[in-house]
């Protein structure tokens, strides 16, 4: 690799307590020999040749620095030119041997033998003739470079079109795809130092769910509140609709932090009603939160060869959440939540990350919240009603001439003559034991509320349209 009169220079040794630098060090460690080194004189340590340090050292400048130009931008020769301005202009960046030094954390003389190494191997005659600076020149600059995630953001344009005109459910380059985005996501830390994961659950602040409906009939509304178990939760397989989270015929529970969210979420016509309850976990729910992940990062060596592809990865991941949450108009739902519709069920079926549903902003309520509950999650526990008990609801109109809506349990009498009235109202917040082993939410029946919607507003940005007449010219015709 290196100019054969430099052989000597990359001989010398350099041992495991002359670099600071962890990830060399522990490298030097597991594959060094033992020699003296030449730059503390001891003979007892494990060491790396400068020649082995120098191509660990191209490597990570090659990936994550890049050299800064030698010449002014053309704003600071503005600058420069304004004779009114005082300003001198530096070259930004680190001098190439200090980068090299703090980079590896080397003594000062290691770093000159391994910039000229490296120097030399760049050196290019005719770029010499033009009086032209290469890589690791000993007046070269040198600065961290960002991360490009052009790749990550190609494999997933791919991957979505793949899902609209190849293959929808069975793709190989898909599955593969998603487990490089998701493998060990739970790992991660955020900007606040936790993973994107949100606990749900009994002690956990989030605790429960808003659940809302529209209804644009009585008749539809008087037998859900009957039954808010049955009709305010997740519908059955066969009437499940396609959603964001979720195809066709797969029954999820979605739900929001707040009742305004869920609301706005089944986006109800002027006029209609909207029965809306309260859902509480049952038991602890791992959910992947995507409001965190514009925060998420990884940190790494730059000298271990997989942090530039992790690095990019997790530059992508920032921008998944609104990848996957971004409006959709109504005509394009069925192709363009094919995408989300395919991760929700990648991660639903996958115990490694092990996830029970999504967390993700609303798109209708800037500052909502709502929460995905895949199906092995989504079950909500019956009302315990004693057998043959009659349900009946009806609208009641109060002195205030204002509507409530009144639901009456009607339960047979027990073997001693006395109707089972308390143990019923009791089972209706509480819910059978047996119904608690696969279910995950119980409803709060007395958290049952109908909204009537008498007006909806739009926030808006207004665009104005410009026409205008001009005479063509002769060419035109």
């Amino acid at each position: 690799m290196f100019p054969s009169n430099h052989d000597g220079l990359a001989a010398k040794n350099i041992c495991k307590n002359c670099v600071g630098e962890e990830f060399l060090r522990a490298e030097i460690e597991r594959a060094g020999g033992e020699a003296c080194c030449d730059y503390c004189y001891d003979s007892e340590e494990k060491t790396w040749t400068i020649g082995e340090l120098a191509e660990c050292v191209e490597r990570a400048f090659e990936e994550h620095y890049e050299r800064t130009s030698t010449e002014p931008e053309p704003w600071e020769y503005a600058l420069l030119a304004d004779r009114e301005e005082r300003y001198e202009w530096e070259r930004s960046g680190v001098e190439v041997v200090y980068a090299i030094g703090e980079a590896a954390q080397i003594p000062e003389d290691a770093a000159m033998d391994v910039q000229q190494l490296l120097e030399d191997s760049y050196c290019d005659y005719e770029a010499s003739c033009l009086g032209e600076e290469t890589e690791f020149a000993s007046d070269a600059h040198y600065d961290l470079k960002g991360v490009d995630a052009t790749d990550w953001h190609w494999e997933w344009g791919a991957f979505e079109r793949a899902l609209q005109t190849e293959a929808r459910f069975f793709s190989r380059t898909g599955a593969e795809l998603l487990t490089k985005i998701f493998a060990g996501i739970d790992g991660l830390l955020t900007r606040g130092g936790h993973p994107p994961v949100t606990m749900a659950g009994p002690g956990w602040p989030l605790d429960h769910l808003y659940r809302a409906r529209v209804f644009q009939s009585e008749k539809n509304l008087l037998e859900a509140l009957r039954r808010p178990d049955l009709h305010l939760g997740p519908p059955p397989a066969k009437l499940a609709s396609a959603g964001r989270m979720n195809a066709r015929g797969i029954s999820v529970f979605y739900g929001a932090t707040a009742m305004e969210t869920a609301i706005a979420e089944v986006r109800p016509p002027v006029g209609s009603s909207v029965a809306i309850a309260r859902f509480d976990f049952t038991r602890p729910l791992r959910l992947l939160d995507l409001t965190s992940l514009a925060t998420v990062r990884d940190q790494g060596s730059v000298f271990d060869p997989t942090l530039k592809r992790r690095l990019e990865r997790v530059a992508f991941l920032r921008t998944l959440g609104e990848k996957m949450t971004r409006p959709v108009m109504p005509d394009d739902e069925a192709f363009d939540y094919l995408a989300t519709q395919a991760i929700a069920d990648f991660l639903a079926s996958e115990d490694e990350p092990k996830f029970d549903g999504i967390v993700f902003p609303s798109v209708q309520v800037s500052e909502g919240c709502n929460v995905v509950l895949f199906h092995k999650a989504s079950k909500v526990a019956e009302l315990d009603l004693p057998k043959d008990a009659i349900i009946e609801s009806y609208p009641y109109l109060d002195y205030d001439e204002e509507v409530e809506y009144h639901v009456s349990e009607v339960v047979p009498q027990t073997a001693e003559g006395s109707s089972d009235v308390e143990s019923s109202l009791m089972a209706l917040r509480t819910g059978s034991a047996d119904d608690y082993e696969d279910a995950a939410l119980l409803i709060d029946p007395h958290s049952v509320a109908v909204h009537r919607i008498k007006e909806v507003k739009y926030e808006c940005d207004v665009r104005k349209v410009v026409r205008r007449r001009c005479e063509a010219s002769e060419e035109e015709f």
